[in-house]
């Protein structure tokens, strides 16, 4: 066990995976409780959480739809009420939809929206308030190189919304920086997760080329025997 995040508080938000084995929430939240923090592990679905919880027994899990303002205002209390406080919250939902503006209907795209961005948006709407008030806090946000270019196909919505979580980081983070608060983006490339062998939209020619690259990043299939792995191992 490691200690760099000891007694800190995390929010990880999409910590279960679509299915069995690793996914980005999932292998941070075991990541983080293995360096000692106290993890409040979010996610809509139970059965999800359920197997995270198996890997990450320390853990706390919270059921919650982060597209609904109440129901996120909701899961910071609950946080707060739990540990008293909030040091780290990763903002980790996300998913795409195929399509194009011509082909993709109105409904999926507001869907998209909200998910990938407005989710987002929340999590930094009740949270910031509470990182001000204790004096700092850290803000991690998960977009994607599909909010920086052309990823093989058409995702547009995901696309778009990819790349409004990465200004929106930028804008968020340079006003509170005074405040002690710090705001990131991750942007990760394909990763090889259940989700994204299970999209077929993702399996064009250029997806078999970069997993036969050193460029496809693996989530890790059990800890790592150095006492500060990181979560992705190269892909041989």
């Amino acid at each position: 066990m490691g200690s760099r995040l000891k007694d800190k508080v995390a929010i990880v938000t999409g910590a279960g995976s679509v299915g069995p084995g690793w996914g980005n929430g999932r292998a941070t939240t075991v990541r983080f409780a293995e360096e000692g923090a106290k993890v409040f592990a979010v996610d809509r679905d139970a059965q999800a959480l359920k197997e995270t919880l198996d890997k990450a027994p320390s853990i706390t899990t919270h059921i919650c739809d982060v597209t609904r303002s109440e129901a996120v205002a909701s899961m910071v209390r609950a946080c707060l009420e739990r540990f008293g406080r909030v040091d780290v919250l990763v903002n980790n939902v996300g998913g795409s939809a195929a399509g194009g503006p011509v082909e993709m209907s109105e409904a999926v795209w507001d869907a998209q929206v909200d998910f990938n961005l407005k989710s987002v948006f929340l999590g930094c709407k009740h949270v910031l308030p509470v990182m001000e008030r204790q004096g700092g806090g850290a803000i991690v946000n998960i977009a994607s190189t599909s909010g920086l270019r052309w990823g093989g196909s058409a995702q547009v919505a995901y696309a778009a919304t990819k790349a409004g979580v990465i200004q929106l980081s930028r804008v968020v983070a340079v006003q509170y920086a005074p405040k002690g608060i710090r705001v990131n983006t991750v942007v990760p490339g394909q990763l090889h997760t259940r989700a994204a062998r299970g999209a077929s939209r993702w399996a064009t020619p250029a997806t078999g080329a970069i997993r036969r690259t050193r460029y496809c990043f693996l989530l890790p299939t059990k800890r790592a025997s150095s006492p500060a792995p990181s979560w992705w191992s190269m892909a041989a």
